[in-house]
């Protein structure tokens, strides 16, 4: 080994390099390599807002504009660790053609862009790519739908780290109990006189802590500590009131965090414990995640909604709200879990949308214990002049009330009330009415009865006829080409199935990123294959 090879800089074969290496990197490129693509997508947009969040006062490291196309480019290669990322602008060709000739950021530079400026910028950076694939008609809202789809990803956060809100409400109430029970006791043992309510706030906590401190600074009552002192009555009352107090300042703050969630996570408050479908333990353990909505319109991603809820049905309207202020929406197409009455209203309602989504009993209608099944209201015949159901036995239920049900978002469904007038001796009384553990009414004194939406029901029968006509199956199909497509190769392709930030600020940036660097390989895709303008995937004729 030579001296010069076991320097801090190795030079024993430094000679020549500029002969073998061109002095333009750009040769090496190929013409069709999709760094080309981006970096010319990119040079079309705005970066007003981006370069706003950088202070006048300080130095910017590096041009926010090549630390963007830097970023972003590693997303396609499915590269998001900052320490990664740097290493890749030392190393890989095109991320040095990207730099421009500019000095490889670190990867505190590359974590301080991503966590401080670009949350204030990505969103608006994502929809002028969609208004630049509009203007070269890659996307077309006419002559294509809105296919809305989610996803739960799993959230940069401790499996083991969760607060269950029905738990924290059972220790609170305990609590509660407990102070009742021994507060007077304690008052007793620090010679204070107080009647105890039978509930008592944290206010009155406070306001009997407060009497308690005022008692010891008349009386001239020194508090003692350690080993071989002994505690006054009254000293204990105010630690053990202290206690309390932080247990119940802790609960309180847990629940507050919730909110209408039923869990979260110490270590990202914003997430929400979910089954996920990706389960390599394979034992349905709960982990902290997102629920992420998206999107598509030709074959592209133009509208991102994270959320911390685990069932899609509460997403779809802010989505469809926040869609619509920036795009003219026209069809919207998902997938059953997106189906409920509220739903329908709120599309019902506008003039503008039209809503396909296969109602949640589809595939089910086509099964022989479906079709079978002699309790179920679908499988009854229906009179509409007289309001009322016949069972298999041939008796009518007819309605006998009218209630309201309020969900969890403030919408108020109507429910009929449909009951049958006598079910005593009914011979398949067993197979028609469904008897829970709970129900303690024996099932020889039971009536059948129906809780029906006339609305819901309605609007599921025509939803029903709207998806089986030939635009319907074309919608549907190309739903799951596109909407389920893009979670397909964003999780194999793109390899990202994790957050590697926290907060949900930061992890709707992080996906944003995603679904930009998605377009752009969507975009090389189309081109590559020559299906530019293509907008809906037309099945072949058989």
């Amino acid at each position: 080994m030579k001296q010069n090879q076991t320097q801090v800089e190795y030079t024993a074969y430094g000679t020549g390099y500029q002969v073998c290496l061109p002095m333009n990197l750009e040769i090496i490129i190929p013409s069709d390599e999709p760094v080309r693509l981006l970096n010319a997508v990119l040079e079309e947009l705005d970066y007003r807002k981006l370069t706003a969040t950088y202070s006048r006062m300080g130095r910017i490291e590096c041009s926010p504009r090549l630390l963007f196309k830097v970023v972003l480019y590693a997303c396609c290669r499915g590269i998001y660790s900052s320490r990664e990322i740097e290493r890749a602008c030392r190393e890989n060709v095109n991320f040095m053609y990207l730099l421009e000739g500019q000095n490889v950021p670190d990867h505190n530079t590359i974590a301080r862009f991503r966590s401080q400026h670009l949350p204030e910028a990505v969103e608006d950076l994502l929809q002028q790519m969609v208004q630049l694939l509009v203007a070269h008609g890659e996307i077309s809202f006419e002559e294509s739908a809105v296919f809305i789809d989610g996803t739960k990803i799993e959230a940069n956060a401790g499996r083991y780290t969760f607060v269950w809100k029905t738990r924290v409400s059972k220790d609170q109430e305990k609590l509660g109990n407990k102070i009742v029970t021994d507060l007077p006791l304690l008052l007793e043992k620090a010679g204070v006189g107080i009647t105890v309510p039978k509930q008592i706030t944290v206010q009155q906590l406070k306001k009997l802590r407060k009497k308690l401190y005022a008692k010891k600074e008349d009386h001239g009552i020194a508090f003692v500590y350690g080993k071989g002192h002994h505690k006054s009555g009254l000293q204990k009352a105010i630690e053990t009131i202290n206690n309390w107090l932080e247990r119940l300042k802790k609960y309180n703050l847990d629940i507050y965090i919730c909110g209408d969630r039923n869990s979260y996570s110490k270590t990202d408050r914003d997430a929400t414990f979910m089954h996920m479908k990706e389960d390599h333990m394979k034992n349905g353990q709960l982990k902290p995640g997102y629920n992420v909505n998206v999107a598509t319109v030709s074959e592209y991603i133009i509208g991102n909604y994270i959320s911390a809820d685990r069932t899609d049905t509460k997403t779809l309207i802010p989505f469809l709200e926040k869609l619509c202020k920036k795009h003219p929406v026209k069809r919207v197409v998902v997938d059953s879990g997106y189906e409920s009455e509220e739903n329908y209203h709120y599309v019902d309602g506008s003039e503008q949308l039209s809503l396909f989504v296969k109602p949640s009993n589809h595939e089910q209608k086509k099964q022989r214990k479906y079709q079978t099944d002699i309790g179920r209201r679908e499988n009854m015949p229906y009179n509409a002049e007289k309001d009322e159901y016949t069972c298999a036995q041939g008796k009518q239920l007819t309605a006998v009330s009218t209630k309201h049900r309020k969900s969890e978002t403030g919408y108020i469904q109507e429910v009929t009330v449909y009951e049958c007038a006598d079910c005593k001796g009914c011979p398949v009384k067993e197979k028609c009415i469904r008897q829970k553990k709970t129900d303690k009414t024996p099932l020889e004194d039971r009536v059948k009865r129906l809780n029906v939406s006339k609305y819901f029901t309605a609007q599921r029968d025509a939803m029903e006829e709207k998806i089986s006509t030939e635009e319907g199956i074309l919608l549907r199909i190309n739903r799951s080409i596109q909407a389920e497509g893009v979670f397909a190769m964003i999780k194999e392709d793109m390899n990202f199935r994790r957050f590697m930030m926290r907060g949900k600020k930061n992890v709707n940036m992080e996906w944003h990123l995603v679904s930009m660097a998605y377009n752009i390989l969507k975009l090389h895709h189309k081109i590559q294959s020559g299906r530019l303008g293509t907008h809906l995937v037309v099945p072949k004729a058989a």
